[in-house]
């Protein structure tokens, strides 16, 4: 299946939408598919026929469950999962002497025709060949408005170690700087970075090839969580149950998939200066700053006849990208369970959470402090120790239902006994930490029993005591109580921070408050948070807050049966917080392109206009651009 069968395929099941009115790909396609992505279950895949370019933009392609599994050649993420358990149990069950080895080689068999096959012949993708390329003729999004330039957003960018020659598969974003040149965004963890330093050490130049489109399966390979040394393509493999076929570069020793729309080669030169690229609106849904990358070199553009041009955008959450995050969470559990965590029974990254900002696991007990080797564990697997919050429950809880595990949280979680804080990696996209890519960990081990007298917090503050602290704390402009008579033991607060220790100095009175005694978890916002917005609340927490510097956990005092743990999700700046780096602003778009977009939308055809989510989120920017001033 290549990009067009895939395009026949969503046409057929009713999930695209063709859009022929000229829509620019500089703001406008953004601010379309950010108001269709953020529909309930996804939207419309998006098929942007008209884009004052030689070439057709799909976007959203695998932005809902029933996407992704047309992506996967018919098969869910589930089926796939119980694929995998099968097929490892199978190669890794006991053998029963001579013949047990001999059942499992139709096993082997059936896995090495996955593997991806070489042709010398010339590809599809190589139907044209641009040997004066110019990347200005590509439909490459600008996203939001304080985005550096325009940035190409699914990228198939293949490398190879320099001394092994394993090839490796990875999508790191890259901003056009020109005709010929881009960024090469990929993060010191990242196998190109890696493979960047190999040709470094020994003064090469880097070949990088960069593939557009083809089977969607490959842009969810891209993205896989897979061990570095592991073909991305054999997984690809796996997926369709045929392998990729692969064709030489033009001018770089690569070999990327035939089928593929466009392939962009080119080099890295280890030994030039880096460039800086960014600011980027980003998955976090916040912007990623400016930062020295290295600078792609393009030698030529292969493409084939009538080709598209995949995309996507990212920001503030839901977009497409979490649902590729819903395909890792559901493919990868049985290989976290059988290498990892055996007691594993259940796991899911909440869409707030964007990923590696929050982790819900549970498990089968049968030891004590069970749950808290398994919150390192999670910390030390791979990818997962981006994590910064995570939450292990017993086996009897149904972890989608954020309302159910946050009662059984709070009815067995007491913060001065089931509390892990540490200290790791962090994404280096991740603001909150004063150190780039370092910081705080916080986890909760919720597999124990129900505490004694834990329905003492179900009874609201009196009012009278309320109105005192308030008046205590006049820049306090909201507490959200709402959730103790739910049978949840937190407290919201919003704060106008107008001077330096003003948060602690609120911590501090809540201590020494009777009424508010029993009361085990709060919170802090910003003045202009919405309190009762359980998913912004849980997107901020999890961006705005390093457990190292951000968390405050005490013991019980004498008056109190458990103790409390206070988490400052505010905005920090160096003049009132003393942070050390600068804060970015959410992504959100500029008003003159929501208003083109509004005047516009009936020509779309997609139906009846749908509000800007920027006009719910420009609430939360500050003055500046990208940045905060």
């Amino acid at each position: 299946m290549d990009l067009r069968n895939f395009i026949q395929r969503l046409d057929q099941a009713g999930e695209l939408i063709r859009i022929t009115e000229r829509v620019s790909p500089n703001l406008e396609i953004s601010e379309i598919t950010d108001r269709i992505s953020k529909m309930e279950g996804g939207g419309k895949a998006l098929l942007f026929e008209n884009t004052g370019t030689p070439y057709p933009v799909l976007i959203n392609s695998m932005g809902s469950e029933e996407r992704i599994r047309l992506a996967f050649h018919g098969k869910s993420p589930g089926e796939l999962a119980v694929e995998i358990h099968q097929l490892i149990a199978s190669l890794t069950g006991p053998d029963t002497g001579f013949m047990g080895k001999f059942r499992k080689l139709p096993l082997l068999g059936r896995a090495a025709r996955w593997f991806p096959k070489k042709s010398k012949n010339r590809g599809r993708c190589q139907e044209i060949i641009d040997m004066k390329p110019d990347l200005d003729v590509l439909p490459v999004l600008k996203c939001w408005p304080h985005d550096g330039g325009p940035f190409i957003t699914l990228p198939l960018v293949h490398t190879k170690d320099p001394m092994t020659l394993i090839p490796n598969l990875g999508m790191y974003r890259m901003q056009v700087f020109d005709k010929k040149s881009t960024g090469m965004h990929w993060h010191m963890h990242k196998t190109g970075a890696r493979h960047y330093n190999e040709y470094k050490k020994i003064g090469q130049r880097m070949p990088v090839a960069v593939g557009l489109g083809g089977d969607p399966v490959y842009t969810y390979c891209a993205t896989a969580p897979l061990p570095d040394g592991i073909d991305e393509y054999i997984l690809a493999g796996f997926i369709r149950k045929k392998p990729v076929h692969l064709v030489k570069c033009i001018t770089q020793d690569l070999w990327v998939p035939d089928d593929c729309d466009f392939i962009i080669e080119g080099y890295v030169d280890p030994m030039e200066p880096k460039h800086q690229e960014g600011p980027f609106g980003d998955h976090t849904g916040f912007y990623s700053l400016e930062d020295e990358y290295p600078v792609f070199h393009v030698t030529a553009i292969t493409r084939r006849d009538s080709a598209i041009y995949p995309a996507t955008i990212v920001g503030v959450p839901p977009q497409e990208d979490a649902w590729l995050e819903w395909a890792t969470e559901r493919m990868f559990e049985p290989l976290i369970r059988l290498s990892l965590v055996p007691e594993l029974s259940g796991f899911h990254m909440p869409i707030p959470g964007v990923a590696h900002n929050l982790v819900l696991a549970k498990i089968q007990t049968s030891y004590p402090g069970q749950g808290r080797k398994v919150l390192h564990t999670l910390w030390g697997a791979g990818q997962m120790m981006f994590t910064k919050f995570a939450i292990v429950t017993a086996n009897e809880v149904d972890l989608t239902d954020y309302l159910e595990v946050a009662r059984y949280v709070s009815a067995r979680v007491d913060p001065s006994k089931h509390i892990a804080l540490t200290q790791g990696p962090l994404d280096i996209l991740d603001h909150s930490s004063a150190v780039a890519a370092f910081g705080g960990k916080l986890g909760i081990d919720a597999t124990g029993s129900v505490l004694e007298e834990n329905n003492d917090f179900s009874r609201h503050p009196d009012d009278s005591s309320v109105g005192a602290f308030r008046a205590i704390h006049p820049e306090i402009t909201g507490l959200n109580l709402q959730w103790l008579s739910k049978g949840i033991s937190i407290v919201l607060i919003a704060l106008q921070k107008g001077s330096k220790g003003a948060v602690r100095d609120i911590i501090d009175d809540i201590r020494l408050t009777d009424a508010f005694s029993g009361i085990r978890f709060w919170v802090l916002f910003d003045h202009y948070v919405d309190l009762t917005s359980a998913w912004d609340l849980t997107w901020l927490t999890g961006a705005n807050v390093d457990a190292l510097n951000d968390v405050v956990l005490f013991p019980a005092a004498r008056n109190q049966k458990f103790g409390m743990l206070f988490i400052d999700a505010t905005v920090k700046t160096h003049a009132i917080d003393n942070f050390p780096r600068p804060w970015p602003n959410p992504v959100v778009m500029d008003q003159t392109t929501i208003q083109l977009i509004d005047s516009k939308w009936e020509n779309y055809g997609l139906g009846p206009i749908i509000e800007s989510p920027s006009i719910k989120y420009s609430k939360l920017t500050r003055s500046g651009e990208a940045r905060i001033k």
